[in-house]
């Protein structure tokens, strides 16, 4: 039996090669390929795939909200995460959106279709090495909220922009940022992004 593949990535180079590879397997058929997350959940009711092979950072939408869609609207479709964001806090979100699998990119392409074929059947994949930094760096320890704020900070915008892209106030706002300084045991705001992004609490 065909395994039915939708390919959602953002990067039509990588989206390409990934069809590319998964389309040599005899059990794989490729059958949508999309660029942003709104994409994922606009065609997925449509062509019904067995597994979706999601990237996380998309326009419109992060993988990571388009598979928490998923598992809610579609929670027969399998989900495998492949992403360049080869950091723990990334599988952690993955894991709590509902994903099935998780992989980085640079992994050996010969892995990537066994995975699809293994998260098809049932069973999980998941990066080793990212599964034991997840239990080292442990979980996020900012709120959602925080976790909104400090992401609307990562590219160098002003207290009063990051304020207004989250309708706060911009003395909430600064109350925010001294919280998650706080909490991440940074100096300052520029400090506390760059630790959550490589922690893969946020998106850089």
């Amino acid at each position: 039996m065909m395994i039915r593949v939708m390919l959602a990535d953002d990067q039509a180079m990588v989206r390409g090669a990934l069809g590319a590879l998964l389309s040599l397997e005899k059990d794989i058929e490729v059958v949508a390929e999309v660029g942003d997350g709104r994409a994922v959940l606009k065609e997925a009711p449509r062509c019904l795939p067995d597994v979706v092979v999601m990237d996380v950072d998309m326009p419109e939408l992060d993988g990571l909200e388009a598979t928490a869609w998923l598992r809610e609207s579609l929670p027969q479709v399998k989900i495998l995460i492949v992403t360049t964001y080869g950091r723990p806090g990334f599988l952690r979100r993955a894991v709590t959106s509902g994903a099935h699998g998780f992989m980085v990119k640079d992994a050996p392409s010969a892995e990537l279709a066994d995975a699809v074929r293994r998260v098809h059947s049932g069973l999980r994949v998941v990066d080793p090495i990212l599964a034991a930094d997840s239990l080292v760096f442990g979980e996020s320890p900012l709120t959602p909220r925080e976790t909104e704020v400090l992401q609307a900070a990562t590219d160098g915008a002003t207290v009063s922009e990051i304020a207004k892209r989250v309708h706060l106030s911009e003395g909430t706002a600064r109350n925010y940022f001294s919280h998650i300084i706080a909490k991440t045991g940074t100096d300052t705001r520029a400090a506390a992004v760059n630790l959550a992004i490589e922690r893969g609490w946020i998106i850089g």
